[in-house]
């Protein structure tokens, strides 16, 4: 798997962690939202990482969150597994260089 770089700033480095595995579970709240028919508790967590991707400096989280929130106002289960899937991939791939 090709790593996906990342530069953020040096005084977010204690933040970063919990930031990722929140998005981590971020992931599964979606699937679950998803069996129990709650797309607005969907369209929360898509808006959620819209706000908070950018300023920790994962504006790839910020445009998925955008993507998710959207999906879930429509509703549109396929396009919200696949942006679940795509941050899956992302918090796999991407490595953090501290600046």
């Amino acid at each position: 798997m090709a790593k996906i770089i990342v530069t953020i700033e040096a005084d977010l480095e204690d933040l970063i962690p919990d930031y990722l595995e929140n998005r981590r579970q971020d992931c599964q709240a979606v699937l679950q939202g998803l069996k129990n028919g709650d797309y607005e508790g969907i369209r929360v967590l898509g808006h959620t990482m819209k706000g908070t991707g950018g300023g920790y400096g994962f504006d790839a989280i910020t445009d998925m969150g955008q993507t998710l929130e959207e999906a879930a106002k429509q509703p549109d289960p396929a396009a919200i597994r696949s942006v679940v899937s795509q941050l899956e991939h992302y918090l796999q791939a991407i490595e953090i260089v501290y600046r």
